[in-house]
Order: C-alpha cells, then sequence, then structure tokens
C-alpha cells in the first residue's frame, strides 16, 4: 500500500463536494503536470490511502482522507474541445493526460494546517510544503501518514488512528 497527498482548491472541488458526491466518489480529473501524472499513472494502486488537502484557502491543510478506488485511465476532458482541460496536442490512441477515480473515507477531526505541516520535524520533507512545490498529487511515507494523522487528533502521543 502506498499514501498519496491530493490537492484541490475549495471554489474548485473541496472535500464537501466529494463527501457528498453518489458514493463518496469522483474521478480526479484535469490534472496537467507530466510528474503529477506519472504519480497517477505509475504510482497510484487500488487500495491507496489518500489526504485531501484544500489549498488556496483558509485555512490550507489536510482536510480528510480518501482512498483510490480505480487505478489510472485516460481523463477524457484532453479530447473536448472547449473544456479548460482540452489538450489538442493528445491523441486517442495516445492520451497524455490520465485520472484514478478517488473516495472520501474519513473527515479528519480538525485541519491539519500548511503552517502545521511546516512545523512539525517529521513532516519537513513532505512535498506540500517545499517552497515552490505546486503539485496537486504528490507521494506521502507512511510515516508522514501517521503524524499527520496524530496531529489531527490533536497531537496525542501513541498510534495514530487507522482506517
Amino acid at each position: 500500500m502506498r499514501y498519496w497527498l491530493i490537492k484541490s482548491e475549495p471554489g474548485e472541488f473541496s472535500f464537501d463536494d466529494l463527501w457528498a458526491a453518489k458514493g463518496r466518489r469522483t474521478a480526479w480529473d484535469g490534472v496537467r503536470n507530466y510528474q503529477a501524472r506519472n504519480f497517477m499513472r505509475d504510482g497510484m494502486r487500488v487500495g491507496d490511502l489518500v489526504l485531501f488537502y484544500h489549498s488556496n484557502a483558509d485555512p490550507t491543510g489536510v482536510v480528510g482522507l480518501c482512498e483510490i478506488v480505480r487505478e489510472a485511465y485516460p481523463d477524457p476532458t484532453q479530447f473536448e474541445p472547449g473544456h479548460p482541460h482540452f489538450d489538442p496536442a493528445s491523441e486517442r490512441s495516445s492520451p497524455r493526460w490520465m485520472m484514478v477515480d478517488v473516495r472520501a473515507t474519513e473527515r479528519l477531526p480538525r485541519v491539519v494546517t500548511l503552517a502545521e505541516l511546516k512545523s512539525s520535524p517529521r513532516l519537513k520533507s513532505m512535498q506540500v510544503v517545499q517552497r515552490g512545490s505546486r503539485l496537486s498529487v504528490t507521494p506521502v511515507t507512511q510515516a508522514q501518514w501517521n503524524e499527520l494523522l496524530r496531529l489531527a487528533e490533536g497531537g496525542q502521543k501513541g498510534p495514530a488512528k487507522r482506517l
């Protein structure tokens, strides 16, 4: 099993939107960065666990947990002229952009803010806290996952809550 972080602006698509979706499930489309695409295409597998992060929010931070429920497949928006994610260079026979399906599993008891992520020695290597990192999909280590859950529970000592 692997661990991931996905980012979305709540004005575009929030964790509440995902929670309200049928089956608490959605296609994670619109990713237009090669490295993020490669993480989805080559790394994400059904059953992997995901942190849902609100960017450009007040506050920014991790708000919920998800799981991968469908592995990478072509993002159809790349073929739709007029769609904001249309890519005229992408061909149906060799799609450039992929997406995965995610399902919300749990709301965190509280937002773990970007400031907290940055101030935690155990989380300082997370890609989301690196200066200039704008990737919408990044890997997370199991140790980072556990520390983040511990912080979400109020930072109590002891094992982190597990799904």
